[in-house]
């Protein structure tokens, strides 16, 4: 599990750092799914997906899932924060920490704290290079000597 969680952070700061043919401009921040919980994009490929969410002080991200990706990270960088994966207790989260979820691991947080905090989130849509690349740049890689 840790070298799988391993894999898929390597994968996805390889993805995010490949070049500055990726950089993409943050989006502006998306409706909030719930009051005082405000996601902005940073960058939405084929591959990957990443958003930083800003947790106003008490707020709370309900119960949710995302059945669109193959993995899921979620890191708080900043404040208290706390996450709860599945039927599991509620945890408190340290800034760096991160916990990972496969497609359709329910999951909420919320800030338990006085102050607002944030997290990264990492969704890694596809994990293969066949359904990274079109069908003509995988017909190409196959070919390659």
């Amino acid at each position: 599990m840790i070298a799988r969680c391993c894999a898929v952070i390597g994968c996805a700061l390889t993805l995010l750092g490949a070049g500055t043919a990726l950089a993409q401009t943050p989006a502006a921040a998306q409706a909030e799914a719930d009051p005082g919980v405000r996601p902005t994009r940073m960058i939405d490929r084929a591959e990957v997906r990443v958003s930083r969410v800003e947790i106003q002080p008490g707020a709370t991200r309900r119960v949710h899932a995302h059945d669109d990706v193959v993995y899921h990270l979620w890191v708080p960088i900043e404040g208290s924060l706390q996450i709860t994966i599945g039927s599991a207790a509620p945890v408190a989260a340290a800034s760096g920490q991160a916990f990972f979820m496969t497609r359709g691991t329910q999951h909420g947080f919320k800030n338990i704290g006085t102050t607002p905090g944030a997290a990264l989130e990492i969704f890694i849509k596809q994990t293969t290079m066949a359904e990274i690349l079109s069908p003509a740049q995988a017909l190409a890689f196959a070919l390659e000597p």
